[in-house]
């Protein structure tokens, strides 16, 4: 609810679970799906741009879209339908579908990003050439509402895809700088905080807290909370969540609306098969009502479904509706570190 008006004024964007062994140090020893790596990017190639969501009005952001991307050395092709509306949507679900399977079969265009997010991704699913995805493995970036095709592309194609800034996100040097390490140069990235103290006695800004301590191993898979929980249930939504390290954001939820989706995410068997989590930033994200009285607070809300686990755990990190945002690959192997609120890449994302 608040999440969708906070994206339309910005314009972007089992009740008795078996726990898991008390031991803080989870290992997985291969990928429990055969994924496959998408080539790395190169100054010259050509990056498609498609809106598989909601719909942009002014055509400043389209202009500022197309010179970030040529800024990184990238040549840029608009999607068919990228300036279309119907409603609030960036045309209709056969012109998004359209658009968004040519730019897979597209020979010339080396990668695909998402314009914005805002909502609608799901209506496509069962439109888009899963087949075609597959036989054409390329970058696809994009986050928010495009978590439900991430997680729809890993199901059916096992395809590594990049949760990572959208075309008309804020492209600062922290965002361009994780982006090109791990998509231009494939290099097995290692994600931490950013530590400046900005003159103060201690870190006051982007901490990390430690939910529960210890390292696990693990496949990165994840996004957006609310997009994620949607749907679950679907032919589009991983059911084999085992040895995953699952890392989730939010943006304008309340915050009993982030407890009854992380208690979908337990009743629903996810939570008691992951060997690692980790939250990234939930923005906007208050008690609402009366001044929220009688509120869980975001803290004890995790705290309530995670701790039981006995599994490494951590919050803060730099994933999701903020300028400093990371790119984090679905479906590659990771080792994370709750203690320090760390995780690194155990190999390129990108061949």
């Amino acid at each position: 609810m608040q999440r969708r008006n906070f994206l339309r004024n910005v314009g972007l964007g089992s009740l008795a679970i078996p726990l898991h062994s008390l031991a803080t140090s989870f290992s997985v020893t291969g990928s429990l799906q055969d994924v496959s790596k998408p080539k790395r990017l190169a100054a010259g190639d050509t990056i498609g741009i498609v809106s598989p969501a909601g719909a942009i009005y002014e055509s400043e952001p389209y202009e500022i879209a197309i010179e970030s991307m040529q800024a990184m050395g990238l040549k840029v092709k608009l999607g068919e339908f990228v300036r279309t509306r119907h409603g609030h949507l960036a045309g209709t679900d056969e012109q998004r579908a359209t658009e968004f399977n040519d730019m897979w079969r597209d020979p010339e265009v080396d990668a695909i990003i998402c314009l914005r997010g805002g909502s609608g991704a799901a209506r496509i699913l069962p439109l888009l050439d899963y087949e075609e995805i597959k036989k054409n493995p390329k970058i696809f970036i994009g986050y928010s509402d495009i978590t439900a095709l991430h997680l729809a592309i890993y199901k059916k194609t096992g395809l590594v895809t990049f949760h990572g800034p959208l075309a008309t996100s804020t492209w600062n040097s922290f965002a361009v700088d994780h982006l090109k390490d791990l998509l231009f140069n494939a290099e097995a990235v290692a994600y931490s905080n950013p530590t400046e103290k900005g003159g103060m006695l201690t870190q006051t800004k982007n901490r990390v807290r430690t939910i529960t301590p210890g390292t696990a191993t693990g496949e990165l898979l994840g996004g957006n909370l609310s997009v994620l929980t949607n749907i679950m249930g679907t032919p589009y939504f991983p059911t084999d969540w085992q040895n995953k390290i699952l890392y989730l954001e939010d943006v304008g939820e309340q915050i009993y609306a982030v407890d009854r989706m992380m208690s979908q995410l337990q009743l629903g068997g996810v939570l008691e098969q992951i060997s690692g989590f980790i939250f990234g930033k939930c923005s906007d994200c208050d008690p609402g009502g009366a001044g929220g009285y009688g509120s869980l607070t975001l803290e004890e809300v995790l705290d309530h479904y995670l701790k039981p686990l006995k599994i490494p755990a951590f919050s803060g990190s730099m994933i999701g509706h903020i300028s400093d945002n990371f790119t984090i690959p679905n479906g590659i192997q990771a080792k994370m570190n709750a203690n320090d609120g760390t995780f690194t890449l155990l190999n390129p994302a990108v061949r």
